[in-house]
């Protein structure tokens, strides 16, 4: 091993918090998760993190930094977590001086996506990279912006949300009041209720377990029409989205992760069809649309690597 320290990195989910000791984008152990619905407020939850932390840290005494992947908006020089709509207690929580306090290591907060998009840049298929947009597909849509080899957070550290961004001016409301945003329309729930009501059309109804985007997939693989045009449905939608991102930041890349990107080709191949049809010749040869490496562990990945390099670390090296 290299002089490169380890760093603790923590995924905040509304289900279960995850924590991991990484090496150079390597999970080297996890801890047992923490299940956050079993905690009415934030800081015996916070305490609950700190005894994994010091656990982790008796076994590896290397590690030099934490860094912490959080649902919703993070304010990200102070750490502060405005809002968790899906968590208990946690309203204006700086986490960040909290678990610096508790731990006495350099701590970074940052948004869940932002993490993700920064594993892939620093550790994944946009290695190298100086502009990129990366995007995870879940039962949202979130997503992170690189430009001019910089992460871009935006005047209130909010730059970077696709997923509110609209597709249809006429469309729902969205969660904030932005009609037709985009994760209205390709988030999990979304894919199973257009395939629940094609099949249905069609004359051949499924149960709704069976049309979410994991069964569409194992469908679309053995031919089924219906699953096919969902996913080019699904891809038309997302390339609106992912053109009007082109024109605006001409990134060199465009990664996606999450669940539904495990499609694989059934996805991909029509997006880069519909993609690069709304694209200049002058920049589309040169766009690539790029499968995310992490899967599950983006989130730790991400926020550790940015953890060490905000303590100052090299980790491009």
């Amino acid at each position: 091993m290299s002089d490169l320290p380890l760093a603790i990195g923590i995924d905040f989910g509304g289900t279960s918090v995850k924590t991991g000791v990484l090496y150079r984008g390597n999970l080297i152990e996890e801890a047992p998760r923490i299940e956050t619905q079993n905690f009415e407020s934030a800081h015996p939850l916070i305490e609950r993190i700190h005894e994994t932390i010091k656990d982790l840290r008796s076994k590896h005494p290397r590690i030099e930094a934490i860094g912490v992947g959080m649902p919703g908006f993070v304010d990200f020089p102070t750490g502060m977590v405005h809002n968790l709509t899906n968590v208990k207690g946690w309203q204006r929580i700086y986490l960040k001086r909290e678990l610096n306090q508790l731990s006495n290591l350099p701590v970074t907060v940052e948004n869940d996506a932002n993490c993700m998009a920064y594993a892939e840049w620093k550790r994944g298929s946009g290695r190298g990279m100086n502009h990129l947009v990366a995007l995870t597909l879940g039962t949202g849509v979130g997503g992170g912006i690189v430009v001019d080899g910089r992460m871009v957070r935006g005047a209130d550290f909010v730059a970077g949300e696709l997923g509110q961004t609209s597709i249809d001016y006429q469309g729902p409301d969205g969660a904030y009041g932005n009609r037709g945003s985009l994760e209205d329309y390709v988030g999990n729930q979304q894919i199973t209720d257009l395939a629940h009501a094609a099949y249905f059309e069609a004359g051949n109804p499924r149960e709704r377990s069976e049309c979410d985007p994991a069964h569409l997939s194992i469908l679309g693989q053995q031919g089924d029409k219906i699953a096919l045009s969902i996913w080019d449905k699904v891809a038309k939608m997302l390339s609106t989205s992912l053109m009007n991102c082109c024109w605006l930041l001409n990134p060199e890349a465009i990664i996606l992760g999450g669940g539904v990107a495990k499609a694989g080709s059934l996805l991909f191949d029509p997006l880069e069809k519909h993609l690069r049809a709304q694209l200049s010749p002058a920049f589309k040869e040169n766009l690539r649309l790029l499968p995310a490496r992490f899967g599950n562990e983006a989130g730790m990945v991400g926020a550790a690597t940015l953890a060490l390099e905000e303590a100052g670390f090299n980790v491009d090296d």
